[in-house]
């Protein structure tokens, strides 16, 4: 039997999940060698490895690039590429969990940056629930505190960034296939992330070569899984999901690294996804609002 569209949705997410919290865990073995410049082209170099035969699938061709949206995409990634390696700065100097946690605030900065880029009007609810995950943010940075250090405001940096990405992704699909924004995406980062990492070169060794080859194939499987899922299921229903990507990183950090979470780390992150829920809720609700009133509102002219 056919398996359910909201079935394949969720599955196909949690494929996702799981390839991303493969790619922290080669991130962070890679750390032990590379700085974090090397480790991001090399995710990206490899990344592009795996997406090219994308342009080979139902006869694509060179063709299938062509687009007019260009320094939309330069713009898209010069922000992701600094959001990279905040991002991996982190995984490779904080507690695994404690990085990835902070890492889900990235909804917040979406919602705020969609305020200010694409004049969408957020109500008080949504702008509690906006606030209720900065309160999570602030229980994990527990700024004042011992606990405290400048390197988690990397991570925070590293989810600004990330959101301000998701506006230009949100851009960009409206008139973009998914595949091509990936391969662009690494088309441009590869170069982008090669250059500082020049400045610090110095070739992988034995094992390396494995992490930084897993991390470049996890994370663009990630990618088209993660599209595709939000492509088939609402983003209410997948957003609970991802989540399960902290508990698998928290699992290997525990056993490679020797790692614990402690409960600030629980308490911050358990805040952090009630806020991003009920976000994901509210535009879903929005959403379906908005497709349901379309076609009354598109007949009025013609009453």
């Amino acid at each position: 039997m056919p398996i359910p569209q909201p079935t394949r949705a969720a599955l196909l997410m949690l494929g996702s999940t799981l390839f991303f919290a493969m790619m922290v865990i080669a991130i962070r073995l890679a750390s032990e060698t590379l700085h974090t410049f090397e480790i991001a082209f090399f995710r990206n170099f490899f990344g592009l490895a795996a997406a090219l035969p994308l342009l080979m699938r139902s006869g694509r061709g060179i063709g299938f690039l062509k687009t007019a949206q260009l320094p939309r995409y330069f713009v898209r990634c010069l922000i992701g590429m600094l959001s990279m390696f905040c991002g991996f700065w982190a995984i490779g100097n904080l507690p695994l969990a404690q990085a990835v946690s902070l890492s889900y605030s990235t909804p917040i900065f979406v919602t705020i940056a969609a305020v200010i880029f694409l004049h969408e009007q957020v109500r008080a609810r949504r702008w509690t629930a906006v606030g209720l995950g900065f309160l999570g943010v602030l229980v994990i940075l527990r700024p004042g505190s011992g606990e405290f250090t400048p390197g988690m405001l990397v991570a925070v940096a590293a989810a600004m960034l990330s959101g301000l990405v998701a506006i230009q992704i949100k851009e960009l699909s409206r008139t973009e296939p998914a595949d091509r924004i990936v391969i662009w995406t690494t088309l441009f980062w590869v170069p982008m992330s090669l250059l500082p990492a020049l400045a610090v070169w110095e070739w992988p060794q034995g094992v390396t070569w494995i992490w930084v080859v897993a991390s470049g194939v996890l994370g663009t499987g990630g990618h088209m899984l993660w599209t595709r899922a939000l492509k088939l299921g609402e983003v209410s229903a997948l957003t609970p999901i991802s989540f399960m990507q902290l508990p698998v990183v928290a699992l290997f950090g525990w056993v490679l690294f020797g790692q614990t979470v402690d409960a600030w780390t629980i308490a911050g992150a358990t805040i952090i996804f009630v806020a991003n829920a009920y976000i994901a809720h509210r535009e879903a609700q929005l959403a379906r609002r908005a497709a349901t009133s379309a076609p009354i509102e598109a007949a009025k002219p013609g009453e």
